[in-house]
C-alpha cells in the first residue's frame, strides 16, 4: 500500500533491505528525532521517515545514512515537502532494485 507523503517538511525514503543491511537502529533514530510511530512508517519494501523537522537534522541523518555504507539515491533519497497542502503524494516501492549500469 503506498505511503502518504505530508507537505512542509521532508521525508526520509530508505529501501528496507538496505536499512536492515546497514545495521541502523530504530530506536536510536527514534529517541534522536522524538519521532511517533506516524513518523517512522514501514510498508512492504519502504521506510519512511518523517516529516523531519529541521534542515540540520536531515543532514545529519544523511551524513549517519552515508557512514552506515548506505548510497544516496541508490539506497535512500528524501522528498522535499515543498508542495502545497491542497496536493497528495503518495509513495511505494517496487520490487525491483534500480537498473545498474554495465
Amino acid at each position: 500500500m503506498p505511503l502518504a507523503v505530508p507537505s512542509g517538511a521532508p521525508t526520509l525514503f530508505i529501501r528496507r533491505s538496505a536499512y536492515e543491511k546497514s545495521g541502523l537502529d530504530r530506536a536510536s533514530i527514534d529517541a534522536r528525532l522524538s519521532l511517533t510511530p506516524e513518523e517512522f512508517r514501514v510498508e512492504g519494501t519502504l521506510i519512511a521517515i518523517g516529516p523531519i523537522a529541521g534542515e540540520n537534522t536531515l543532514t545529519d541523518l544523511i551524513s549517519e545514512l552515508e557512514s552506515s555504507g548506505l548510497a544516496y539515491f541508490e539506497d535512500f533519497f528524501e522528498l522535499s515537502g515543498n508542495w502545497p497542502e491542497w496536493l497528495r503524494i503518495f509513495c511505494a516501492a517496487t520490487d525491483s532494485g534500480p537498473p545498474r549500469q554495465s
